[in-house]
C-alpha cells in the first residue's frame, strides 16, 4: 500500500544531459514529486545517487513530459523517455505537439494570438518568425495544389512574415483546431465567436492562422519548420539593421506572460522583425553577459536566470532605438521602475533584477553583435 502511495506522488524520467568539459552525453533517472515540487537524480552510468530529493521551486508539473527541456542547476535536461508506466499513462497518454501558425494577416496581433494559446493551455516548445519563399510555400500547401484558391494562397503566404510555433497540450491537434474556428471567417464569427479566425481573420484564406488537420500532418508540418535533420527551415527574418535585441526571460515566458509583453512592444508602435524561441546554455548565458562580469553586483544570478528554461529572443525596430526601446523596458529594477516609471515593461512584468522580465541592448553598438549571436550561435542547437 504505501509502495502504490508513494508511486503515485512521484512521476519518472530518462534524461540526457550534454557535459562540455568531458565532451559526453550523460543519462540520469530523474524523479519529480508534484507535492512538494523536489527533484532527485540517479546516474544510470555510475549505478549512484548524483542529486538527493531537493526542492526546486522554479519547475512546475507542466514543464514535465517527453521532448522539453528543463534546467536543474544550470544543467539542461532533456527529457527523453518516461520511466516507468506510470508517469507515461499519468502524463503522456493525451499529451500532443502540434503546428500553430500565425499567417502574414494576423503578425500585427500575434502578441493577442500567443495569449490566447498560453491561456488555452498550451505550452509553446518552438517559435520563430520566418519568411517563407514561393517554392516553400507550394511544399508546404502541396496538397492543395490542384484547388482553384491555390495561386492566391501562395500569393499570400509570401506576402510576409509569418510565425510558426510547436505547441504542445492534450489532444493538441484537436484542440489548437477548435481554438481556431471555421477556416471560412464569416462562418467563424457566426459560428464560434471567441475563436482565432472570427478574431483576427478576414476571409477563408486571410484566416489569421493555420494548424495541422491530423497527428501525421503535425509531424510533417513541425519537420518542415524545425527539421530534426541538423537544418534550419525556411530562413528567419532578422535584419540586423537600426535595430535592437530584446529577451523575453525564461521567467516571463514560463509565467504566460509572452503574449503580454509582445502586445505591449506592439502597442507601442515598435515593429518586431524577427523572434525566436531557445533554450540558453550556461556558457552562452556567461558569454552574453560577460559586459557586465565584475560590474554587476547579481552577474551570476542573471546568468542563472538565462540559462533556466526557454527565453523569447526579438528584433525590434522602431525610431531611435535602441535608446527609445531601453526606455520603454526601464529601470533594471523593477520596484523602482514602478516608482519611477510605471508604464515600462520591467514595471509592469518584472520582479526583481534578475528575473525582471526582459533583456536589452544597453548600447547602439551591442545590438550588431548580440543579434547575430543569438541567432546564428546559440539558437540552434
Amino acid at each position: 500500500m504505501h509502495k502504490q502511495k508513494s508511486e503515485e506522488d512521484r512521476y519518472v524520467f530518462t534524461a540526457e544531459w550534454y557535459d562540455p568539459n568531458a565532451a559526453l552525453q550523460r543519462r540520469y533517472q530523474l524523479l519529480y514529486y508534484p507535492k512538494d515540487g523536489s527533484v532527485e537524480m540517479y546516474d544510470l552510468k555510475n549505478h549512484r545517487v548524483f542529486l538527493r530529493r531537493t526542492k526546486y521551486d522554479t519547475l512546475r508539473k507542466e514543464d514535465f513530459y517527453v521532448g522539453n527541456k528543463i534546467n536543474v542547476f544550470s544543467r539542461q535536461l532533456h527529457l527523453v523517455d518516461y520511466g516507468d508506466q506510470y508517469t507515461g499513462r499519468k502524463v503522456g497518454s493525451k499529451k500532443e505537439n502540434t503546428l500553430a501558425m500565425i499567417k502574414p494577416d494576423a503578425v500585427p496581433k500575434m502578441g493577442s494570438i500567443i495569449e490566447a494559446i498560453i491561456e488555452s493551455g498550451f505550452t509553446i516548445t518552438r517559435a520563430k518568425m520566418v519568411l517563407l519563399s514561393r517554392a516553400e510555400a507550394m511544399d508546404f500547401y502541396s496538397e492543395h495544389q490542384s484547388k482553384s484558391f491555390f495561386s492566391d494562397l501562395i500569393n499570400f503566404m509570401t506576402s510576409g512574415p509569418i510565425v510558426a510555433m510547436e505547441v504542445i497540450g492534450d489532444d493538441a491537434v484537436s484542440t489548437w483546431r477548435k481554438l481556431l474556428g471555421p477556416t471560412n471567417c464569416s462562418v467563424a464569427r457566426s459560428e464560434s465567436p471567441k475563436s482565432i479566425r472570427a478574431r483576427f481573420g478576414t476571409d477563408g484564406t486571410k484566416n489569421a492562422a493555420h494548424g495541422s488537420d491530423s497527428i501525421a500532418s503535425a509531424a510533417r508540418e513541425l519537420e518542415f519548420f524545425f527539421p530534426s535533420s541538423g537544418g534550419h527551415g525556411p530562413k528567419n527574418t532578422a535584419k540586423f539593421t537600426q535595430c535592437t535585441c530584446c529577451i523575453i526571460k525564461p521567467h516571463a515566458v514560463s509565467e504566460g506572460l509572452t503574449g503580454k509583453i509582445i502586445n505591449h512592444i506592439l502597442d507601442a508602435d515598435f515593429e518586431i522583425s524577427a523572434l525566436q524561441m531557445f533554450t540558453m546554455e550556461k556558457a552562452n548565458a556567461e558569454e552574453f553577459y560577460e559586459v557586465y562580469k565584475g560590474v554587476v553586483a547579481e552577474y551570476t544570478e542573471m546568468v542563472v536566470e538565462l540559462c533556466s528554461g526557454p527565453c523569447l529572443a526579438l528584433e525590434i525596430q522602431g525610431t531611435d532605438v535602441p535608446k527609445s526601446f531601453r526606455e520603454f523596458c526601464g529601470p533594471a529594477d523593477p520596484e523602482i521602475a514602478r516608482h519611477l516609471r510605471p508604464r515600462t515593461l520591467r514595471a509592469q512584468f518584472g520582479k526583481n533584477k534578475m528575473k525582471n522580465a526582459v533583456h536589452c541592448t544597453d548600447l547602439p553598438e551591442d545590438a550588431a553583435l548580440e543579434l547575430p549571436q543569438l541567432w546564428y550561435e546559440w539558437a540552434y542547437p
